[in-house]
């Protein structure tokens, strides 16, 4: 009994399997029919092999239409925009009649031609056409002699060898994936949603003075020393819709970066992810920020270095969904003014170096690993010199307001005066700023200051009724009664239903008198 075919089946799905990388799908309950896939080879993403004794073209031409379907239904599944199959027959001799004409010119399904079947026949007359085809579709040198003595055990070997090769990958694959169990994710979830109604029950998350007391990402702040705001912003949200965003966000790619790095090594990365986010918005974004956007950002980095050492493995799993979903968020980000791409950005760029520096499971790379280090310890310590010794570009007329209006509220008036002195003296500066700048000099006494930037607010802004005020207690000081009248007059007019405005008229009126 001849083996031979069997042989030369085993081996061609060994060649596919060993050299060429390509899953099984598929094996026939006779072991005599077995599909292949690999997604990444453009020119052969499946591979059908089928071991059959062929007798007239036919029979094959509707073999080759139903494979072309199978391979319709695959390209459906895995929503590629076309399919390329190599059909390949092992058989002792082709068909008795006419068929090169079937399979010299790929057959395409359907009539667009999105599905293609390469069909090519090996038979013990013609192994050399065969190879020579397979040799031109997949760029490689492959032959080997087929001889007429081969045993059953000798197919066994072969046969248990590809098997073996491919159970192992298809192991090891699977094992990637399954390095451990979620546990800080779900930490993480808990802590946010905790901080969340912690804040609204002490004020609101949407209120400034709450988000900077309890730890936002606040430039002024940082730049006074309060270093862990770099980190207490992974755990603050503004706002409901922030808040639940964020945690469905972690929950997906949170448990999948556990099961692929592990418990310890995703802590790590989502730390590093969100202290390099912060950083990042600390330096190119002078506004008041808070949210674990940067740190899930950081995830997606995490992902995309999992695809720059498993490329095969991410583009067929997950890479192009991965891809597309980052793609969306960025673009929308972008367009969107209020949110702090910065701080994305550089939870992104964190979480690859972070990944690169834990790198997986019982697979240390321990200079890769070492180079990551530096290049992330570098990068952190160039950005943090460059923002405090620079921190003038890290702050805005905004931020400044709102500290100033802090230190106003604790009676702390000369760093109020401090800090907005500068910003007075800017381009087009607020009224706001003068108005800040001006109550701080009151109630330190230098109320000639004070004066000439109540005058500056109110060149500002004519319908500045608060600064009409403070300019009239002004003059009643100086004892210049005419214009405290009129600028009390017009606070009035601005705001007739303010008892305080009225009743410094009033005041004023019997002054004149």
């Amino acid at each position: 009994m001849s083996f031979q075919e069997e042989y030369l089946f085993w081996r061609l799905a060994h060649y596919f399997i060993s050299d060429q990388e390509y899953r099984i799908v598929q094996l026939s309950k006779e072991q005599n029919e077995i599909w292949l896939e690999k997604m990444e080879n453009k020119e052969a993403q499946t591979i059908r092999l089928l071991r059959y004794n062929l007798d007239w073209s036919n029979w094959m031409q509707k073999d080759i239409e139903l494979t072309a379907m199978n391979g319709e239904r695959i390209r459906k599944q895995l929503a590629k925009s076309s399919m390329n199959v190599v059909n390949i027959y092992v058989t002792p001799y082709p068909p008795v009649d006419d068929y090169e004409f079937r399979i010299s010119e790929p057959f395409q399904f359907p009539s667009n031609g999105k599905t293609r079947v390469q069909s090519i026949i090996f038979d013990r007359a013609h192994y050399e056409q065969g190879f020579q085809k397979v040799q031109k579709i997949f760029h490689d040198s492959i032959s080997f002699p087929v001889e007429e003595n081969y045993s059953e055990n000798d197919v066994d070997k072969l046969k248990l060898s590809a098997l073996s090769i491919a159970s192992n990958k298809a192991k090891e694959e699977k094992r990637i994936f399954n390095q451990g169990k979620p546990f800080f994710t779900y930490v993480f979830m808990m802590i946010q949603v905790a901080v969340f109604l912690f804040l609204e029950s002490v004020g609101s998350s949407t209120d400034t003075s709450t988000l900077i007391k309890y730890g936002a990402k606040f430039n002024p702040l940082i730049l006074e020393g309060e270093w862990w705001r770099f980190f207490t912003p992974i755990i603050l949200h503004i706002g409901i819709l922030h808040l639940l965003m964020n945690t469905v966000s972690l929950y997906y790619l949170g448990t999948v970066i556990e099961r692929i790095f592990g418990k310890s090594r995703f802590l790590l990365i989502y730390l590093i992810a969100g202290f390099g986010g912060s950083i990042a918005s600390f330096i190119f974004s002078p506004s008041l920020s808070a949210g674990a956007s940067g740190a899930i950002y950081g995830l997606f980095g995490a992902l995309l270095y999992f695809g720059v050492i498993y490329p095969q493995l991410f583009f067929r799993t997950m890479g192009f969904n991965l891809l597309l979903i980052l793609g969306i968020n960025l673009m929308f980000g972008f367009s969107m003014p209020s949110i702090d791409m910065a701080g994305h950005i550089g939870g992104l760029i964190a979480g690859f170096l972070a990944a690169g520096i834990v790198h997986f499971p019982k697979k240390k790379r321990l200079a890769w690993q070492l180079l990551f280090l530096v290049i992330t310890a570098g990068l952190f310590a160039g950005l943090l010199n460059y923002g405090f010794n620079e921190p003038g570009r890290l702050l805005n007329e905004q931020s400044a307001l709102i500290m100033a209006q802090e230190y106003i509220e604790t009676e702390d008036y000369e760093q109020a005066q401090n800090l907005l002195q500068d910003y007075s003296k800017e381009k087009d500066v607020s009224a706001e700023v003068y108005f800040l700048l001006s109550y701080a000099e009151i109630n330190l006494k230098e109320f000639a200051q004070a004066k000439e930037h109540l005058q500056l607010a109110i060149k500002e802004r004519a319908d500045f009724h608060e600064a009409y005020y403070n300019l009239a207690l002004i003059y009643i000081d100086e004892k210049n009664y005419s214009e405290a009248k009129k600028c009390a007059e017009k606070a009035v007019e601005l705001k007739p239903e303010q008892t305080d405005y009225t009743n410094l008229l009033k005041e004023i009126n019997n002054y004149i008198k």
